[in-house]
This record gives C-alpha cells, structure tokens and sequence, in this order.
C-alpha cells in the first residue's frame, strides 16, 4: 500500500515508451530549446488477476537540455522517459512532461 507523507504532494510518471512522432524545436519567448513529440506505450500488465494489454499515446514536451538530445533521437526508438503530467492552461488534456531519457 502506499501512503503519502502528509502534506507531500507527489506528481511523478515512469514510462517505458517509443517515439512515434516529433515536431520542429521551437523556443520558448525567453529562448528556452522546446519539443513537442508523441510516445506510443505498449504492455501487458495484472489487473484484477487478470492479464490485459494495454496501449497509450502519450501527448509529450520536453525543454532545455533534454529537447535538445530527444529531437535527435530516431523516430521508433525505445526509451525509459521519466517526468511529471500537468494540464496546459484552459484545457483539461494531460501532457507528459520529459524531464529525462535513458535506453531502456
């Protein structure tokens, strides 16, 4: 069971997942390297004892540093993609926020 510390918010998400497409590097007003890619998740995980196969495309930005290195990356390549979720003003669409990438 998990149990949060009191008064701990926690906003953290783990994907193993491929890149399956990536827009142009675009900077941000004040020059910030930005990245807008979709990652295409694929598993077969336990739920209720039961095996099901679960598939997700996953809206996705990264910035700085980490742009920079994932707009080099090839479309179709693996990745363990680590960062946060969070809404972008006036919608209620969740994006996945990269802050770091290594080969899974």
């Amino acid at each position: 069971m998990i149990t949060p510390s009191a008064n701990v918010a926690v906003n953290q998400f783990v994907v193993t997942a491929q890149i399956v497409e990536s827009s142009t590097m675009r900077y941000t007003p004040s020059g910030v390297p930005a990245l807008n890619c979709m990652l295409e998740h694929a598993s077969e995980v336990l739920e209720a004892s039961q095996a099901r196969q679960v598939k997700a495309l996953l809206k996705s930005v990264s910035f700085g540093s980490v742009a920079e290195r994932l707009a080099q990356q090839e479309i179709g390549s693996s990745w363990l993609f680590k960062g946060f979720l969070a809404s972008p003003r006036g919608t209620k669409q969740l994006v996945f926020h990269i802050q770091e990438f290594a080969q899974s």
